[in-house]
């Protein structure tokens, strides 16, 4: 093995992109935090039955998919598709500018896919 490749593999090693770790870090708390604020909205509404006042839950909702997943997600295909979908989704409601129930059921049950794909997955170990 040669010298600069023990070097690299050493665990003392310092991580070029170390600085770009603390941003992911801030972008996924934000992105759940605005993920969580727009679905919490959703779901009272569901469950109490009655409707939301305007877009700006949805839209926080799909602000925050787009965030969590700039931050989260490693393969980058998978990512922009996830962040592409958000954006999308997110001017389709705010063109459309009104909220019926199965937007509110499709959200639901999305949000339900995205934490048990995602958020149950393995991290794939850092070095």
């Amino acid at each position: 093995m040669k010298p600069d490749e023990q070097q690299r593999e050493s665990p003392s090693a310092p991580d070029n992109g170390s600085d770009d770790r603390h941003l992911n870090v801030a972008m996924m708390f934000v992105g759940v935090a605005m993920m969580f604020v727009g679905f919490l909205d959703v779901f009272l509404s569901i469950s109490g039955g009655f409707e939301l006042a305007g877009v700006t839950p949805l839209l926080l909702y799909f602000a925050g998919v787009a965030l969590w997943a700039q931050s989260t997600i490693v393969n980058l295909t998978v990512r922009y598709l996830v962040m592409g979908a958000a954006i999308v989704l997110a001017l389709a409601i705010f063109h459309y500018g009104e909220i019926l129930f199965w937007h509110k059921q499709v959200v639901f049950w999305g949000t339900i896919a995205i934490v048990i794909v995602f958020m149950f997955r393995t991290a794939p170990p850092t070095r």
